[in-house]
């Protein structure tokens, strides 16, 4: 069996993206990563070539500024990476740059991926997700964020990125697959309130008018972290690859996780998700 990584980058640096971490969060589980890095206004190139694997493959991308609609540049993006895997690999292990992989899951990931690879059926292996907020202490406790997603396919170039990248596709049908017990750490919302606030303003051209972003996004220098719904604390312990990171957090957040801004609605719907596991409603880019 042999797995490659994937995965995208640009302005890693300007926006505090931690895609060293992301990426050394999955090599002990594959022989190659492909990173696609686009050309950017820092030293994003730099800082990847600077990753000490001989398992890191890089290739050079210019991101079409046009694909602003609904976010489908970062598809593309994830397109290019993925298209550039050798047809030597059996899996592909996704994974995009503010998020990382816990160690602890490394061995059930490979044996998963083993169990699976002569089971055709199964197109792809789904994660649990946490979504950390404001700080690596605190990960989101409502209905607005995503539980699980696709992080590994198999090598098949009928395969493509669904719309902004959150999932796949194989000639536009949903993939079949398994579900495994191993998470995602997303960190796209843990970072200096400044750098929050700049990736708010430069991230939502991906996905909307210059005139839209001007009416929406508050021309402020710092992101008000305390506008979010329901938070809880966070219980456990974060990869290896990200102490560092973390060792260096040089602002503060604070959240009292009693507090609930919620509707009645949706907090009776997420007792009854925290209850039975069952999430009412939910958008699923992928089939049991």
């Amino acid at each position: 069996m042999k797995v490659c990584g994937f995965s995208f980058v640009k302005n890693a640096i300007k926006y505090d993206y931690p895609i060293v971490e992301a990426i050394q969060s999955i090599l002990p589980v594959c022989d190659q990563v492909v990173v696609a890095v686009g050309k950017s206004e820092d030293d994003t190139l730099e800082l990847i070539q600077g990753i000490d694997s001989e398992k890191i493959k890089i290739i050079e991308t210019v991101w079409n500024e046009n694909l602003r609609e609904g976010g489908a540049v970062l598809a593309k993006e994830t397109d290019k990476a993925f298209a550039a895997i050798g047809e030597e690999f059996d899996w592909c292990f996704y994974i995009q740059g503010d998020e990382v992989v816990h160690e602890k899951y490394h061995d059930e990931i490979k044996k998963q991926m083993q169990f699976f690879i002569e089971k055709k059926n199964v197109e792809a292996l789904l994660f649990h997700y946490k979504h950390f907020y404001g700080s690596y202490d605190f990960v989101g406790d409502s209905r607005k964020w995503y539980r699980r997603e696709v992080r590994i396919i198999r090598n098949d170039k009928n395969i493509h990125s669904w719309k902004d990248a959150q999932g796949f596709r194989k000639n536009g049908k949903k993939l079949k697959v398994k579900l495994i017990d191993a998470v995602i750490f997303h960190y796209g919302w843990v970072k200096h309130p400044k750098y929050q606030q700049l990736k708010q303003k430069n991230f939502n051209k991906l996905w909307h008018s210059d005139d839209w972003v001007a009416e929406k996004i508050p021309d402020v220098d710092a992101f008000d972290y305390s506008e979010i719904d329901a938070l809880k604390k966070f219980e456990g312990t974060h990869p290896k690859v990200m102490q560092e990171r973390i060792g260096k957090v040089n602002w503060d957040f604070s959240f009292d996780p009693t507090k609930k801004k919620m509707s009645w609605k949706n907090y009776f719907l997420k007792k009854l998700e925290d209850v039975f596991g069952w999430r009412i409603g939910e958008y699923r880019n992928y089939r049991f």
